[in-house]
């Protein structure tokens, strides 16, 4: 493979981008200069280089905008739930369970992971360590630990897989240029060895100081004012929903929503992991699954919001997907312009992104670069990837977790038929290095700060308390990982 000058930019700009991530700075900059650079030497023509720079974008958004639909939708419908008191009924009987501070971890553990999954950690972490937080410190769960299985079960086991709404495999696969149910199914599996491994090692480093349950109602009260996170006070809150409904009216709606939200979800699991086993249809797999989680929460939206604003439900409603649209381009807009360079390195999408001719020949950049060097990377499994998962951790230090998996995803569809791996099998592997890092986890400069700061508690003694569980997971992960696929 002869490269050609735009391939060496492609291949300096995308070093530059590993080192940026290196020293915990955006990464957004360095891909919009990398794009215009390698357009403008490829075409030959400063215009069609900008004009390329517009087009990765607009190529990435049109990929990537259904992700940021049931982003939007997924968070309107938790604000429409806050609205009624429901987000804090569903919570609020799993209270009763935590007898002690050992089955209270587990709880902990159980009840971030399942919300996590429906509505992604960040909304769902104030509500858990509002209500669950405070409940298992009076039982005898340290906030350190407490804290802990938050991070884990949250920031890392499910956002790591994102099975359910699928954001993380979509980015991988759609850069590695594969199909979305292979790495999905994947990185749920490696997503459960690393979360159980990092759960279980973290309960026995935290296990000596769980202690005896406590009934002293001031250390209760003193652990929900550490924990208070909602701006509304309660009667800020009875005066708003005094408007539209009266107080009978809103307990009725409340304790309706609490049960119905909670089986819809639960019937819209069942209903995706059957068609997986047993239903020839294939199973509900990347956009399909999305649209139809996206479109059972649109209903919940509008139910709830009805039942709560009557009339005012226009507004209300309106008001509710404009929070999750901000919300949505908030987590997911500096990952438009770094996947838009990443597409351009793929044989795929640079056409479209340089506005080449549909007989013209299309440069795969990326892949040229990786197949020229063929000869000099190692022809081993196990190297290339414990490599990705090294990169993966890498990129992850930015503190977000999902930018880099765009780049994973096509190191992992470059590196893979040298390898002897498949390109699903490299993509959920990086994916777990990249979102396990910087979703929350092992920086404390990423949502970390967050719980900590929820539980009181120091974000880089947390990061610190999670280093060794959460490495060992996805060493382990890994291996397991290269040894059956």
């Amino acid at each position: 493979m002869q490269l050609t000058i735009a391939h060496w930019m492609y291949a300096i700009v995308t070093l530059a981008v590993i080192l940026t991530m290196l020293f915990r700075r955006g990464v957004v900059l360095p891909t919009l200069l990398g794009t215009l650079l390698v357009a403008m030497i490829y075409t030959g023509s400063l215009v069609e280089g900008l004009q390329a720079v517009f087009n990765a974008n607009l190529v990435a958004a049109r990929e990537l905008f259904s992700i940021f639909l049931i982003i939007t939708f997924m968070v309107a419908l938790l604000q429409s739930l806050k609205d009624l008191g429901s987000d804090q009924k569903m919570i609020t009987p799993i209270q009763k369970v935590m007898v002690n501070g050992h089955i209270s971890y587990f709880v902990i553990i159980g009840v971030t992971y399942a919300i996590s999954l429906f509505f992604w950690p960040t909304p769902a972490v104030p509500l858990i360590c509002t209500l669950l937080i405070p409940a298992a410190h009076k039982a005898g769960l340290p906030m350190m630990g407490g804290a802990m299985a938050v991070a884990i079960a949250g920031q890392g086991m499910a956002l790591s897989s994102d099975y359910i709404i699928q954001v993380a495999p979509m980015l991988s696969a759609t850069a590695a240029g594969i199909d979305t149910a292979s790495v999905a199914n994947k990185a749920f599996i490696l997503s459960l060895i690393t979360g159980g491994t990092a759960a279980v090692m973290a309960y026995v480093s935290i296990r000596k100081s769980i202690t005896q349950k406590s009934n002293k109602k001031e250390e209760v009260n003193s652990g929900m004012e550490a924990l208070q996170v909602n701006p509304q006070t309660a009667a800020e809150l009875s005066a708003t929903t005094e408007q539209y409904i009266t107080d009978k009216e809103l307990s009725f709606w409340s304790k309706l929503f609490a049960v119905l939200v909670p089986l819809s979800m639960l019937a819209v699991m069942i209903y995706m992991f059957s068609t997986k086993v047993g239903s020839k249809q294939g199973g509900f797999e990347g956009g399909d699954g999305a649209a139809f989680i996206g479109g059972v929460a649109i209903v919940l939206l509008v139910l709830a919001s009805t039942a709560f604003g009557r009339m005012h439900a226009l507004d209300k409603i309106s008001e509710h997907i404009t929070e999750g649209f901000v919300f949505a381009f908030r987590a997911m807009g500096p990952v438009i312009p770094i996947a838009g360079f990443f597409f351009l390195g793929s044989g795929d999408f640079a056409a479209g992104i340089l506005g080449l001719a549909e007989d013209a020949a299309t440069p795969a950049f990326l892949f040229d670069i990786v197949q020229s060097a063929q000869n000099a990377i190692p022809q081993n499994g196990f190297l290339t990837g414990f490599g990705i998962l090294f990169i993966g951790i890498i990129t992850g230090l930015d503190g977000s977790g999902f930018s880099g998996l765009p780049l994973t995803g096509a190191l992992s569809g470059a590196l893979a038929p040298g390898s002897g791996v498949d390109p699903s099998t490299l993509a959920a592997i990086g994916q777990m290095g990249s979102v396990w890092t910087g979703g929350g986890t092992l920086i404390a400069w990423s949502s970390l700060v967050a719980i900590a700061g929820f539980c009181g508690i120091s974000a880089m003694d947390l990061a610190r308390k999670n280093f060794i569980p959460v490495m060992s997971g996805l060493i382990l992960s890994t291996l397991i990982a290269l040894l059956i696929w």
